[in-house]
């Protein structure tokens, strides 16, 4: 925790993301930071939403204090709707049924591109990262969200590896890609919330944390962030958020 707040990076990243989230949508959440703030919305103000794992699981029932480690874990079946084999699930992206995807990644940048995979050369990769899962399906098929912490190594000009497409070069050639639905919606940081440009599909700084200047975050991204024309300010997380926080992952698993 900082000295200017009482609460993580990662606990206003759950928290922001959180908000985004509607009652009565289908989100397809990856676990950690996503599938925290899902279950935050859960019990805050959308009661209705739906989540959706990877390894198969619909409407799982998330227990306080047992947050799981993988989409495949057991813990991640707990009181679910339906459990199915994983190629019904990405069925069910391809039919257009699900409304959000909800991951992070290791790099990002300007058109929203995710790279999971590696970071350096491919033949000789600095760092071998998780890869992509079912990340370019939702990443393809749904509108995104992406939370990360907000910093100059993980905002870059081109990312190393296209693991999960966004608005690939700009304009029009997400589309002319063939990935005709969806695309990146909102990337929430510890620092601000950013959207895209609705016609060059440039990121664009939306809304600042209680705060953080323009510079502040510009220095923490290696590309020129567009800024919206009324960047607003976030409000602060409530205590009633960060109590539920911390009564799902009390041992701040997710949140240290």
């Amino acid at each position: 925790m900082t000295e200017a707040s009482n609460y993580t990076a990662s606990e206003l990243l759950a928290v922001m993301s959180a908000r985004l989230l509607l009652d009565g949508q289908i989100v397809f959440a990856g676990v950690g930071i996503p599938l925290l703030a899902a279950t935050l919305a859960q019990r805050v103000h959308a009661p209705s939403l739906t989540i959706l794992f990877e390894g198969g699981v619909i409407g799982p029932f998330i227990v306080p204090g047992e947050l799981p480690p993988s989409t495949n874990e057991q813990r991640c079946t707990r009181k679910a709707n339906m459990v199915l084999p994983i190629t019904d699930v990405m069925l069910l992206l391809q039919r257009g049924y699900i409304d959000i995807g909800f991951m992070g990644g290791a790099q990002i940048d300007r058109y929203g591109n995710l790279n999971s995979s590696f970071i350096g050369d491919p033949e000789q990769p600095k760092i071998r990262l998780p890869g992509t899962g079912g990340g370019n399906d939702i990443s393809s098929l749904t509108n995104m969200i992406v939370a990360m912490k907000h910093e100059k190594r993980r905002f870059v000009t081109k990312v190393d590896f296209i693991t999960s497409p966004g608005f690939l070069d700009g304009g029009t050639s997400r589309s002319d890609a063939g990935l005709v639905s969806g695309g990146m919606f909102r990337v929430v940081t510890d620092l601000a919330i950013m959207g895209f440009d609705e016609q060059s599909k440039e990121m664009k700084v939306l809304s600042l944390h209680d705060g953080v200047s323009n510079e502040q975050v510009q220095d923490n991204t290696g590309f020129d962030l567009a800024f919206d024309d009324t960047v607003q300010t976030t409000q602060p997380p409530e205590p009633e958020e960060l109590a539920v926080v911390r009564e799902l992952d009390p041992e701040s698993l997710y949140t240290a």
